[in-house]
């Protein structure tokens, strides 16, 4: 048995109840095999793979907070510090009802592999509660986010681990989960990142992940030697990752023809207006069917199929899973030429390899997605330096980071005898330099 398969079957057996956590794992592991062949003798002496896949330290702890009505709630509350050999921990926040162990370790794994991309000097770590702000007041968000810092503040610092906003933790929550920080410690030291800017935040955080995204897509474009103006999109989601992903993609030339929502889906030929998008889901907090009542040509369909509308680039920003065997199919038959992944984990593994065996270009949200952490590492660089830069500034840097994680993943997926496999080269990169890392500093 191979030292791959070894680890892969003493995961499942010590932790059969983890499946999120075991997928990504066995997705990363299966791609570096050809690395970890190379290298086993060192890997197996150092035991690299085994620490690789367990956590530094998982932290669980209880939330209680009053509700408005003056009864006690109670939530579980997470911190997943996973590898810190190539930086302190860095990772968001996830505030939803789906949160759970699991959950936690799988993203915190992720984080390992897509701050290692980057090239900024961040290691992995993923947080949250099974808490869903939606339907709560203001007040009683403030009164969870203080009683889940009241918890948290003690293993974090702005040396250690650097949370950072996720899913049902935006700016709001991040602003209360800072100020109670701050009261506990006395500190204001940069210790969590996606704040606003006027106390420390960066410009273009909330931006970000969408526009990495279409970076990436452009780069992939160009990489095949194919113009990305004039490409038609598709982009699954209307929250912020889809609305900026859109937005940048229309600003560099390309036609967004289709979006959704959990309800169903718009399809626009001739283009779509995202300043309506933006006031029905931003402003008017409104379904996206309501964008079809509003402009003329367009068509609405409730339920899921959005994969079936023709396109050459397809941006999955919804939801785990939302692309599977039968959605790869109806891609790759439209006429498909790039998959990028925005959400997390939103291609299942067989419509993955379905996509890949038809020479579609696809891109993981390991790297896809890896925008808003970039932009999330460079505010921490400006609270350190105790600087602001401005939108121009985090763009460039941010565009120019994109074009370096795509050269470094494509360049080892070619090193390894797969050129053009951009989930393996991801994870070959990635898993590279963070074992070396481990090496260097000895078993700790």
């Amino acid at each position: 048995m191979s030292y791959v398969d070894e680890v892969l079957e003493g995961l499942a057996e010590r932790d059969p109840y983890e499946p999120e956590f075991y997928e990504a794992v066995r997705e990363c592991l299966d791609a570096v095999r050809p690395l970890v062949d190379e290298n086993e003798a060192v890997y197996r002496e150092n035991a690299i793979l085994e620490r690789f896949v367990e956590p530094d330290r998982v932290i669980s702890f209880k939330v209680p907070w009053i509700d408005r009505n003056g009864k006690v709630q109670l939530n579980r509350g997470w911190r997943v510090q996973f590898n810190d050999a190539a930086g302190a921990y860095k990772g968001g926040i996830r505030f939803h009802s789906t949160v759970n162990l699991s959950v936690m370790k799988y993203l915190g794994f992720e984080m390992v592999l897509r701050n290692a991309l980057t090239g900024l000097p961040m290691g992995g770590a993923k947080g949250g509660a099974d808490f869903d702000p939606k339907g709560k007041t203001d007040r009683e968000v403030m009164a969870f986010c203080q009683s889940f810092t009241n918890e948290l503040y003690k293993y974090v610092g702005s040396n250690m681990d650097i949370p950072t906003s996720d899913i049902g933790c935006g700016s709001r929550e991040i602003g209360y989960i800072y100020g109670q920080y701050k009261r506990l410690t006395g500190s204001s030291e940069g210790s969590f990142t996606g704040k606003r800017p006027d106390f420390g935040g960066t410009e273009l955080r909330v931006e970000s992940t969408g526009y990495g995204l279409a970076y990436m897509a452009e780069e992939m474009c160009r990489a095949k030697g194919l113009p990305f103006a004039g490409r038609t999109v598709v982009v699954s989601g209307s929250g912020s990752v889809a609305i900026n992903a859109a937005r940048k993609c229309a600003e560099d030339g390309a036609k967004v023809v289709a979006m959704s929502d959990s309800d169903g889906y718009i399809y626009a030929p001739a283009g779509i207006d995202l300043r309506i998008v933006k006031e029905i889901k931003e402003v008017n907090h409104g379904r996206i069917r309501e964008y079809a009542d509003r402009v003329e040509g367009v068509e609405y369909t409730k339920g899921r199929g959005i994969w079936r509308v023709p396109c050459e680039i397809a941006l999955p920003c919804a939801t785990q899973n939302e692309i599977g065997p039968e959605a790869a199919e109806a891609l790759v038959k439209n006429g498909v030429i790039l998959v990028a992944e925005g959400a997390n984990m939103p291609s299942t593994p067989e419509a993955a390899a379905y996509l890949k065996e038809h020479g579609v270009m696809y891109m993981p949200a390991k790297a896809a997605n890896a925008g808003g952490i970039t932009v999330s590492g460079l505010e921490q660089v400006q609270n350190a330096g105790h600087c602001a830069w401005t939108c121009e500034e985090v763009d460039a840097r941010l565009r120019g980071i994109i074009h370096d994680i795509f050269v470094r993943i494509d360049t080892a997926a070619a090193e390894y005898g797969r050129k053009g496999d951009y989930a393996a080269g991801a994870s070959i990169y990635a898993f590279r330099k963070v074992a070396a890392a481990m090496i260097a500093q000895g078993i700790v």
